[in-house]
């Protein structure tokens, strides 16, 4: 049997058909709208784009315009500018014209003048060519007048040419002679007011330039005891102790009722010198016996020998003089315990030094071989008491055997006169040595000497005849002298002038110079009545 299948398909014909039918319609609709909304994008991106497209123009053309504002704008300020520069421009133009205007007239005015010049320079090398043509030609008539003068003078005289020749060379050196006399005392006259003018300036400057201080320094050496008792000590039982110091050192020792000091006395300043260090170190240490005295003495004179030569080199350091033999180093040394009339010889050596080198330099010398020259020329002085001559002399004999130069040699010999100068070191150290013996401060004396001194100055300007009143002033360095006037003419004054400083130079002993015044006044007085 077979099945029967028909109402089965109708069955399932009517459910599954309208399925398709709606499934085959969705899929219209669904295609229908994908469709439509692709449009609808498509239209809303055509819009956008279209918006964009606008915007864009716009924006485009606002640019456009703002950029045409702006180069309307730079285009006015360069054309401003370029119309400023030209206008400078032309300015500077017109005056470069104006100028080259006024140089061409300059131009052509001098071209005129240069023109006028030649036209006149021609017209006066005519007159010059006229003038020669005629200056020969009475040249020629001159040499023909001559000529025939000769010949009259040779008729008139008997003379022959070679005689009258003679004759008139003759005439003419006596006149040359005369001439030539005149001419030479003109210049020694002014070489001398030169000369003392040029040593005035050198003198002053080196004054000036040169400051030092003031130094006198005592020739007393004194010892300071702490008590009394010290003092019974430094004697010792029966003296044994100060006689026994004063063998072994060679001075005095003086001690008085003077509260706490003792005065060491000796002619040798080193000797001097050593005798107070030793006593100063016995005090210290306190034991004082004949032994021990002798040991510090000796000790002491060792260390003072090593200390001399330290002195000597620091000298020489400070005076810039380098090269010196160790004996010139020891003398140098012992001048520092040296004095003259009260000034340390040593700082005045060092002081020569410095103001001879100021001369030489402003003189043009040898600035260095002048210190050395000035440092050593009172270096005798460290050995006078010691060797027979006076200072000047042993301190050459002394330098010459250390091999010094011949300058320095003339120059320590001569500072004081006693040898003739061999070069011009010689009398600048006797300049020096004078100005810092003779300077404020550099030299004392006592009292009683010093008014003595003036006194005696006074009296041998009062000794001559015609002289009212006499002053000695600025410490004895100068005596200025009144003169009778109605007794004493200007010539005889300065005879009195000269007589006066021969006496002081003759009877009396001054350090430096001594500058003589002598005054001359004539009043007239009447009365109107």
């Amino acid at each position: 049997m077979q099945p029967n299948f028909l109402p089965l398909a109708a069955t399932v014909s009517g459910v599954l058909l309208p399925g398709l039918v709606g499934l085959v319609l969705g899929a219209a609709l669904l295609v229908a709208y994908q469709r439509l909304r692709a449009r609808t994008q498509q239209a809303e991106r055509q819009w956008e784009a279209d918006e964009i497209r606008e915007e864009a123009h716009r924006t485009a053309g606002q640019i456009i315009k703002t950029a045409e504002l702006e180069a309307k704008a730079e285009y006015g300020k360069w054309q401003e500018k370029f119309q400023q520069e030209t206008a400078e421009t032309r300015v500077e133009l017109k005056e470069l014209e104006k100028r080259l205007t006024k140089r061409e007239d300059n131009v052509d005015s001098k071209l005129d003048t240069l023109n006028t010049k030649e036209r006149s320079l021609d017209q006066r090398a005519q007159r010059l060519g006229d003038q020669e043509r005629n200056l020969e030609v009475r040249s020629q008539e001159l040499d023909q007048q001559v000529e025939q003068q000769r010949l009259k003078l040779l008729q008139i005289s008997n003379m022959t040419t070679e005689e009258a020749r003679k004759e008139l060379l003759s005439q003419l050196e006596q006149e040359l002679e005369a001439e030539a006399a005149a001419m030479v005392e003109k210049i020694l006259t002014e070489a001398k007011d030169t000369a003392a003018q040029k040593v005035r300036e050198v003198t002053l400057t080196a004054i000036q330039r040169y400051a030092a201080e003031h130094t006198c320094d005592s020739t007393v050496s004194t010892v300071d005891i702490p008590s009394d008792d010290m003092k019974g000590r430094v004697i010792g039982r029966e003296g044994r102790n100060i006689r026994a110091f004063e063998k072994t050192t060679g001075v005095d020792v003086i001690v008085d009722d003077t509260p706490g000091v003792v005065v060491v006395s000796a002619f040798d300043p080193i000797r001097r010198e050593v005798a107070r260090l030793s006593l100063e170190r016995l005090i210290q240490d306190g034991r004082i016996h004949p032994g021990r005295i002798e040991e510090i003495v000796d000790t002491t004179r060792k260390e003072l020998e090593k200390e001399l030569i330290d002195i000597g080199k620091k000298a020489s350091i400070e005076a810039n003089v380098s090269g010196l033999h160790r004996k010139q180093l020891d003398l140098l040394g012992r001048l520092r315990y040296r004095t003259s009339y009260g000034q340390n010889v040593l700082q005045h050596s060092i002081e020569v030094a410095y103001l001879c080198q100021i001369m030489a330099d402003e003189l043009g010398l040898d600035g260095r071989l002048a210190r050395r020259c000035g440092l050593l020329h009172d270096i005798g002085k460290a050995v006078d008491h010691e060797v027979e001559g006076g200072h000047p002399k042993i301190g050459a004999d002394i330098c010459r055997r250390l091999n010094e130069r011949p300058e320095v040699l003339n120059a320590i010999a001569g500072h004081h006169g006693d040898v003739d100068p061999i070069s011009p070191y010689t009398p600048l150290v006797a300049a020096a040595d004078a100005i810092s013996a003779s300077r404020p401060g550099g030299r004392r004396e006592s009292l009683e000497r010093y008014i003595q001194r003036l006194e005696q100055l006074e009296t041998i300007a009062t000794s001559q005849r015609g002289v009212r009143q006499a002053y000695a002033i600025q410490a004895g360095r100068e005596i200025r002298v009144i003169v009778d006037s109605d007794r004493v003419d200007d010539t005889t004054a300065a005879k009195i002038a000269r007589d006066i400083a021969k006496s002081i130079e003759q009877e009396m002993t001054y350090p430096g110079e001594v500058k003589v015044t002598v005054l001359r006044e004539m009043r007239a007085v009447e009365f109107a009545k």
